[in-house]
């Protein structure tokens, strides 16, 4: 397989071929590695890497999988993680100045569970300084662009994680959303991002932003998010706000659809002005999730005037 195809390869599909023996783990490594070294400096996704573990232990996967061992659902895929949170090895630095040197001594829990899976951690991806921005900006690492048009931002603060998704710098990205951080350079660089249910995945450290931030899958497709998360999910106890709740099959029930389902729809809160354009494209995507049988209803919020108070 061609190198840039290896990299653009779902997770799914890339997990299931390893298994399989038809590619092995160090391809696939060399191929992201190689195509990161070459794409990498035109977007800057990266905040840190460590190819030479990552390759080391592409070859360990490699003989594990000669060995006919069981491998993990994850085993051999390359996967980063947000420089909000920790990965052993790394350099932790919430995109400041002020933690520039800091390495992280132990891995979060759903680095770790990602780990015991069989991805590999390649490197740290970007983010505004402590997450606090909707755009790829940080003072430590500079701006990160868009890689479908480098002129313009990849929005944030899961500013990395998105664009390395969209350019073919491994499948899978984890992101972290408080109030958009994932779904806004998700959408900004053309992948799939979604922020689960608070306490879905367990944050340890919590968060700066305390009870209002998720860790997330960014990908480029749905079924490799699904799988992400049902990896990263789960009670953890050293987070006692995380869900006791084992996580669900997500990727066994993505063919169920969505017909009887109720989704609440608001074109503008009651109050807000929309542009007519965003309107119109949000409208549109409403009324599909209407044609497949779920049942769309518009509440009144009752939100009160801010002028008037």
């Amino acid at each position: 397989m061609p190198n840039d195809d290896l990299c653009f390869t779902p997770a799914t599909e890339m997990a299931a071929l390893i298994r399989d023996r038809e590619i092995s783990p160090v391809e696939v490594m060399d191929a992201v590695v190689a195509r990161i070294e070459r794409v990498n400096p035109q977007v800057n996704a990266f905040s840190d890497t460590d190819f030479d573990r990552a390759r080391d232990t592409a070859r360990a996967a490699e003989e594990s999988v000669m060995r006919h061992d069981a491998p993990g659902p994850l085993h051999g895929v390359p996967v980063t993680i947000k420089d909000l949170a920790p990965a052993e090895g790394l350099k932790f630095c919430a995109g400041s100045q002020i933690f520039a040197e800091r390495v992280a001594t132990q891995d979060a829990p759903m680095v770790a569970r990602l780990k015991a899976a069989g991805a590999i951690v390649i490197g740290k991806t970007t983010t505004p300084e402590f997450g606090w921005k909707a755009i790829g900006q940080s003072p430590l690492t500079g701006d990160t662009r868009n890689p479908w048009n480098r002129d313009h931002t990849t929005g944030g603060s899961s500013a990395g994680a998105s664009a390395a998704a969209a350019s073919g710098l491994g499948p899978l990205h984890q992101g972290g959303d408080g109030a958009g951080s994932i779904r806004v350079p998700a959408g900004f660089c053309g992948v799939f991002g979604m922020k689960p249910s608070y306490g879905r995945v367990p944050a340890v450290p919590l968060a700066n932003s305390d009870s209002t931030a998720a860790s997330g899958p960014i990908t480029r497709t749905v079924a490799d998010a699904a799988l992400m998360l049902s990896v990263m999910a789960g009670p953890h106890p050293l987070d006692n706000t995380s869900l006791e709740a084992s996580p669900d099959d997500y990727p066994g029930r993505l063919g169920e659809g969505i017909a009887g389902l109720r989704i609440g729809w608001s074109p503008d809160l009651d109050r807000l002005r929309v542009d007519p354009e965003i309107a119109t494209l949000c409208e549109t995507a409403a009324r599909r999730f209407a044609g497949l049988g779920a049942h769309l209803e518009q509440p009144v919020l009752g939100w009160p005037d801010p002028t008037e108070t």
